[in-house]
C-alpha cells in the first residue's frame, strides 16, 4: 500500500481509517488502546477522523501495541507519510543469510521425516531430502508445476488427496490452521485467495471455510494419515516460527516438521523410503 497524496489531510484519513481497521480486528476500543499505548483516548479520535497527523514514534507504538505484522506496519507508515522501517527483503535475500542456514540445519537434522520451510501463504520455499522423497513415494512431484503449496498438494484430486486417511477430518483442521497460524491471526488476501481456491476443488463444501474439525479420539493433535499399500501412516506437525523477526520474510517464514505419530509409523516410514530408493 503507498500514499498518493502529499496532502496532510488526505495522509491523516487514511491513517485513521487504517488504525480504526486494525482496532476493530483487535476488538480494541479507543480507551483500551490508549491505556495500552501510553497515548490520550482523545489523540487517537483525532486521528481516527482525521484531525491529527499521529508521530512516527506513535505511529509505530499504536501498531505494536495491536499486534500489527511487520508488512502491515509499514503500511501505516506509509499511510501516515514516513518511509516503511521494517525490510522487504525476499527470504532468499544476504541478509536472511543467517536465518536460512539455521532452517537448513534444522531440516538436516530432522531426516529421515519431512520438514519444509512455508511463507504465510503455504507456498512450499525449502525442504529437506526426506519432504520429496516421502511424497514421490504417492505421486510424481516433478509433474507438479510450482510453486509448489502444501495445501493444494493436499485438497487436489490429482495430489495427494487420494492418499489422505480421514480426508474430511484432515481438511477441515487443515483449514482451521489457516486461520490460526495466519501472521498475527489475520487473513491477507493472498490466503484470502488460497481459501478461496482450496473451497473450489471437487467435494469441498463452502461452508468448512467455518466448520470445525471434529476431534480425534484418543489423540492430543489431529493427525495427517497417509494410505500406503492399504496400511496407514499417521504423523503430527510442530511448527517453528522466528523468534522476534525484525524483517518482513523472517515473520512470515514457518518451518513445519512431520512427526511419526507412533512407533509403527515409524517403522514403516523407514521401510517406505527405503523400498521407493531401490526403485529408482
Amino acid at each position: 500500500m503507498s500514499v498518493t497524496s502529499s496532502d496532510p489531510k488526505a495522509q491523516a484519513s487514511e491513517f485513521g481509517d487504517l488504525l480504526r481497521y486494525w482496532r476493530d480486528v483487535r476488538g480494541v476500543s479507543q480507551l483500551d488502546l490508549s491505556h495500552e499505548a501510553g497515548v490520550s483516548q482523545r489523540q487517537i479520535s483525532f486521528i481516527e477522523s482525521g484531525r491529527s497527523v499521529p508521530g512516527r514514534h506513535t505511529v509505530l507504538t499504536l501498531a505494536q501495541t495491536l499486534d500489527v505484522p511487520l508488512r502491515e506496519r509499514n503500511a501505516l507508515l506509509l499511510a501516515a507519510g514516513y518511509a516503511p522501517v521494517y525490510s522487504e527483503a525476499p527470504w532468499n535475500a544476504q541478509e536472511m543469510h543467517s536465518v536460512v542456514r539455521a532452517l537448513e540445519r534444522v531440516m538436516r537434522q530432522h531426516e529421515p521425516f519431512p520438514a519444509i520451510v512455508m511463507d504465510r501463504n503455504w507456498n512450499v520455499l525449502m525442504t529437506n531430502d526426506a519432504a520429496p522423497r516421502f511424497f514421490n513415494c504417492f505421486i510424481d512431484m516433478d509433474s507438479r508445476s510450482g510453486p509448489r503449496n502444501m495445501l493444494h498438494l493436499i485438497f487436489d484430486p490429482q495430489g495427494m488427496r487420494p492418499f489422505v486417511a480421514d480426508w474430511d477430518t484432515v481438511s477441515r483442521s487443515l483449514l482451521q490452521r489457516v486461520h490460526r497460524e495466519s501472521v498475527g491471526h489475520v487473513i491477507d488476501s493472498g490466503t484470502r485467495g488460497l481459501l478461496d481456491d482450496l473451497l473450489a476443488y471437487p467435494g469441498v463444501p463452502g461452508d468448512w471455510r467455518t466448520h470445525h474439525a471434529p476431534s480425534a479420539a484418543a489423540m492430543p493433535v489431529i493427525p495427517l494419515g497417509f494410505i500406503s499399500e492399504g496400511v496407514v501412516l499417521r504423523y503430527f506437525s510442530m511448527v517453528t516460527s522466528v523468534g522476534t523477526p525484525q524483517n518482513v520474510a523472517a515473520q512470515e517464514l514457518r518451518l513445519e516438521c512431520m512427526f511419526p505419530a507412533d512407533e509403527a509409523t515409524e517403522a514403516r516410514h523407514l521401510q517406505l523410503l527405503a523400498a521407493h530408493s531401490k526403485k529408482r
